[in-house]
């Protein structure tokens, strides 16, 4: 057992901000003593690893708490997804040094703002948060699910890919074009009605899955057609933006 304040000197985390993750119930201590002072155990600090390094990948406090306290959250698995994000992140920062040498040796401003693009990093984040966050529309679906036989399974799923049938013959309007926004709104009203509630934070984080997994990608596409997905995305954006 470390206290508080073995554990803010091992660690670098303030006591104050250990004091402050106890309050939101991010990382309680192991046990209080008498006299008020905080304990932590080894599951306690390798839970402060974790929080750690989804500090570093820049997730808020309160994703984190609701990855970590996911019923079907797996260290081993996180573990392998951190390190894939870090070397997305390795690989932009090295992206960003070889492009700002270049511009100091040749002393002028290259106009190019690819290297500024994150989308991979993003992509990739919102499918850490698909798979571990979203605590409570997960037991929503399970709860739902139970309900279910086997025969309306499939007659809701069928009908979730008929509607992104639908939005694939609308490819060739702008993804802000009402009658896509609409679309939309029946998207996630479906999600709402049949699998969880749908808020348009869940949404947002759908419409990126639906591009940075292969297998919604791929199915959707051979749904709705070629770069249905990719549209489906967009036009998500949009609706969860206003």
């Amino acid at each position: 057992m470390r206290t508080v304040k073995e554990v803010s000197k091992i660690t670098g985390v303030s006591v104050r901000t250990l004091h402050h993750y106890d309050a939101i119930g991010l990382l309680k201590p192991t046990k209080v003593t008498e006299a008020g002072y905080r304990m932590y155990d080894d599951t306690a600090l390798s839970r402060l690893q974790n929080i750690l390094l989804f500090r570093e990948l820049q997730f808020p406090l309160k994703e984190i708490k609701v990855i970590l306290d996911s019923p079907d959250f797996d260290t081993s698995k996180a573990i392998a997804q951190q390190i894939g994000l870090l070397e997305l992140q390795y690989k932009h920062i090295g992206e960003l040094i070889t492009f700002a040498r270049e511009i100091q040796n040749k002393g002028v401003i290259t106009m190019n703002f690819d290297v500024f693009n994150k989308n991979e990093i993003e992509k990739y984040k919102a499918e850490v948060k698909a798979k571990w966050g979203n605590t409570k529309a997960y037991q929503e679906y399970k709860q739902k699910d139970v309900a279910r036989n086997e025969g309306s399974y499939s007659k809701i799923a069928n009908e979730l890919m008929a509607m992104f049938s639908e939005l694939g013959e609308l490819k060739h309007l702008a993804p802000n074009d009402d009658e896509v926004q609409k679309k939309i709104s029946a998207l996630q009203k479906f999600i709402t009605d049949n699998y969880y509630v749908c808020t348009k934070e869940i949404l947002s984080g759908l419409g990126e899955m639906y591009v940075c997994d292969e297998r919604f990608k791929k199915n959707i596409d051979k749904t709705g057609g070629n770069g249905t997905a990719e549209f489906v995305s967009q036009a998500i954006s949009v609706y969860c933006s206003h």
